[in-house]
C-alpha cells in the first residue's frame, strides 16, 4: 500500500462458525484485482480463525488461490475430521472425566476435554505449510502474523506472532505479544474451545482457546503496524434487527444454552466491545481540530475500519443443520439441550463442522460482502489514515 498504509485482516474465533469468513473472502477475491498478492500485509487470527490466518499467511500463491483452497478445504469438513464422533469415543472421553474425580479433577496422561481432537491435529499437520510463513515474510508479501492463545496459569491473553525483522512484543494489563516461530501446537492451543477441546503445552503452561481472555481483539493488528482493519464478525450481532428479536419463554435453559451464551461471550462480546470502543474514539477524535490535537500532543488518531458480520441468525441456521451430524453426535446434543427446540442451538453451532453448516455459511458471507461490494472498493482506495497507537 502507498503512503506506508497497512491493511490488516482480522479473522475472530467462533469454531464452524468461522467457515463464514470463507465466504467472505471468496467474495473479497472476486472484488479485488484476480492477479492480487495478499492484500493484507498483517494478519491476525484466534480460535478457528487462527486456522483461517494461518492458511492464507502461508501460503505462496495469490488470495485468491489461497481462499479457493480454503473454502474447498471447508465445504469438504466432516465432524470425524475435527473430533472423534464414536460412541465409543464420547464415553471413553466421559469416562477419563469420571476418572479424574480420583486425582483431585486433574487429568493422569493428557488434559481433560469433553472431545479427542486428534484428528483436527492430523488436518491441520497435513493442510498448513508453516514454513512458508517465512517464504511469504521474504518475499515481501507478508508482515506479520498472529495467532492468540489464553494462558491457563496466568490468565494472561498472549499474541504468537511471526514477523519481518524489527517488529517488537508488547506488553499490556493481562495481554501481550510475543514474537515466536509459529508452529502446529500454538494453532492447536489457540483453537482449543474451553472444555471441549484439550489444552496444549507451550514452554510452562498449558493454553486454551484465544478468544477465552481476548479483552481487545483488535490490539495485537495495531500493535503489529497496521492502520487500517479489515474485520471479519460470526455473530449477526451488529444486524439492527436482531436487537428487537425476542424469543417467546417455553422452558428454563438447558445446559447448553447456558454453554451456548458462555461460548458467544468468549468469542463474540470481546469483539464486538473492541470495535465499538474503536468507532467511539474516532467519534470523539472527529470533534476535536487537528490543529487543537496536534499542540496538545495527543497521540490517538482514527482508526480506519471496513466490518463484515452474517445478517442473518447463525444460530437458527445451525438449528437447521444440526440432523446432519452422526446419531451418536445427535443424542449427545438432545440431551444437553443442543437443539433449536431445547434452545441450545448456539452451543451447537460451535461444533457442527458439517458440509451442510458450513457450506450455507460460506454463502451467506459471499453474499453479505457483495451487497458491500461499493463500500469494500471504497476502502481499498483509501489512502489518508494514520495509526492509533494509543488505542493498541
Amino acid at each position: 500500500m502507498s503512503n506506508g498504509n497497512k491493511n490488516a485482516l482480522i479473522l475472530s474465533g467462533g469454531g464452524a462458525r468461522a467457515a463464514y469468513q470463507v465466504g467472505v473472502l471468496k467474495a473479497l477475491t472476486e472484488i479485488l484485482p484476480g492477479s492480487a498478492h495478499n492484500p493484507f500485509p498483517i494478519i491476525c487470527g484466534t480460535s478457528a480463525g487462527a486456522i483461517n490466518a494461518l492458511y492464507i499467511a502461508s501460503h505462496p500463491g495469490t488470495l485468491r488461490e489461497s481462499v479457493l483452497q480454503l473454502e474447498n478445504l471447508w465445504r469438504s469438513l466432516m465432524p470425524d475430521l475435527i473430533y472423534k464422533t464414536s460412541a465409543a469415543a464420547l464415553i471413553k472421553s466421559l469416562s477419563r472425566l469420571g476418572f479424574s474425580l480420583l486425582n483431585e479433577g486433574v487429568g493422569r496422561n493428557r488434559p481433560l476435554s469433553l472431545l479427542d481432537n486428534s484428528p483436527l491435529r492430523q488436518l491441520l499437520h497435513d493442510c498448513i505449510r508453516f514454513e512458508g510463513i517465512d517464504d511469504c515474510i521474504a518475499a515481501g508479501d507478508l508482515e506479520a502474523v498472529s495467532i492468540t492463545a489464553t494462558g491457563y496459569t496466568t490468565g494472561q491473553s498472549v499474541s504468537f506472532f511471526q514477523a519481518a525483522p524489527g517488529i517488537r512484543g508488547w506488553q499490556r494489563h493481562r495481554r501481550i505479544g510475543t514474537p515466536v516461530a509459529l508452529t502446529l501446537e500454538h494453532l492447536m492451543a489457540s483453537s482449543a474451545i474451553p472444555t471441549i477441546f484439550p489444552a496444549v503445552k507451550l514452554n510452562r503452561e498449558y493454553f486454551g482457546d484465544g478468544a477465552l481472555r481476548q479483552t481487545a481483539p483488535i490490539s495485537p493488528a495495531l500493535h503489529l503496524g497496521a492502520n487500517r482493519l479489515f474485520i471479519i464478525g460470526v455473530s449477526s450481532n451488529r444486524n439492527p434487527e436482531q436487537w428487537v428479536r425476542r424469543q417467546p419463554l417455553r422452558h428454563s435453559p438447558s445446559m447448553a444454552q447456558i454453554m451456548g451464551q458462555l461460548f458467544s461471550s468468549a468469542f463474540i462480546d470481546a469483539l464486538e466491545g473492541d470495535i465499538e470502543h474503536m468507532e467511539r474514539i474516532n467519534e470523539l477524535l472527529a470533534l476535536i481540530p487537528d490543529k487543537l490535537r496536534d499542540a496538545s500532543g495527543l497521540q490517538l488518531r482514527p482508526v480506519e475500519s471496513m466490518i463484515i458480520s452474517p445478517s442473518e441468525a447463525v444460530d437458527k441456521i445451525a438449528g437447521r443443520k444440526i440432523r446432519y451430524l452422526s446419531s451418536s453426535l445427535r443424542l449427545a446434543l438432545r440431551t444437553v439441550g443442543a437443539t433449536a427446540k431445547g434452545g441450545g442451538a448456539t452451543a451447537a453451532s460451535y461444533l457442527l463442522f458439517a458440509p451442510a453448516f458450513c457450506g450455507a455459511l460460506i454463502d451467506l458471507g459471499y453474499k453479505d460482502t457483495m451487497w458491500e461490494r461499493s463500500t469494500i472498493e471504497h476502502f481499498f482506495q483509501l489512502h489518508n489514515c494514520q495509526r492509533d497507537d494509543a488505542y493498541a
